[in-house]
């Protein structure tokens, strides 16, 4: 085991809404998220205390944060306050974000 370079043994991983995997790993201070939606998966509604914010590795995604909606692909970036509401829908296929929370989300880890 590495101080340094955690082995994926080593990573969180969860089902959230439903059929999207996300695969995390904590910091003391901030914690990554590698999330893989599925063509037919949705990251509904919702918010969290936590400050969001990521980048699309693949795929194309509708993101709505709070009253705006912008189309992301790879390379493009997004930020969500704490307590906005957001939600994600693949466009046209499965997509892969990375998203980076502060503070670590606990019921991630």
């Amino acid at each position: 085991m590495s101080r340094y370079f955690p082995a994926a043994a080593e990573c969180g991983r969860h089902t959230i809404f439903g059929c999207v995997n996300i695969r995390t790993y904590a910091g003391e201070h901030m914690q990554l998220s590698l999330v893989d939606i599925p063509a037919e998966g949705v990251v509904d509604w919702h918010s969290h205390a936590n400050e969001q914010m990521g980048m699309m590795i693949s795929g194309t995604a509708t993101f709505h944060v709070g009253d705006e909606t912008r189309d992301l692909g790879p390379g493009d970036f997004y930020v969500i306050p704490g307590n906005v509401k957001h939600k994600v829908v693949p466009v046209g296929g499965p997509g892969q974000a990375l998203d980076v929370f502060y503070p670590v989300r606990e019921e991630y880890k």
